[in-house]
């Protein structure tokens, strides 16, 4: 997935408008205009689309997070310059304060079975023997069930 479908997918489950898009990427310590993120939310096909870097994208999650659990005491958490979708996938549940379980329920609504230790192996240090790359798929997945539970059909 890239980083503008994270972002359309977020903005469409929780119903952000852009003021609380703007107060997100604020709360990660990132000030955007209205344009910029209409240019992201655009379809990769339109004329004005413009891709949303991974540090962008890295400071609209690490908002979410403040808006979700309060800011943390001590210093802000080092925005990553590279995201991939553990990383994604991650925040997501630091945000949202979903356990195991939770996030394999979440999977279950896109109708996608997923174990435990698979679950698990997508929040291990990449140098860890179990370590597992998490595939467009299963985050795409994790969002839908996301979209089933907050904006059901």
């Amino acid at each position: 997935m890239t980083n503008n479908d994270v972002l359309r997918k977020i903005r469409y489950i929780y119903d952000l408008k852009d003021d609380a898009m703007i107060k997100i990427f604020a709360l990660g310590d990132l000030e955007v205009s209205r344009s910029e993120i209409s240019d992201w939310l655009k379809a990769d096909t339109e004329e004005a689309y413009k891709a949303c870097r991974d540090v962008t994208l890295a400071h609209f999650l690490n908002g979410f997070i403040i808006k979700h659990r309060g800011k943390k005491e001590g210093a802000a958490p080092a925005v990553e310059t590279k995201l991939n979708n553990n990383i994604v996938l991650r925040k997501l549940k630091i945000a949202l304060n979903l356990q195991a379980e939770d996030m394999l329920d979440l999977l279950q609504l896109a109708d996608f079975r997923l174990s435990k230790s698979e679950l698990s192996a997508f929040f291990r240090k990449p140098d860890h023997q179990h370590f597992r790359p998490c595939k467009d798929q299963v985050l795409r997945n994790f969002l839908q069930g996301l979209q089933n539970k907050h904006r059901p059909k």
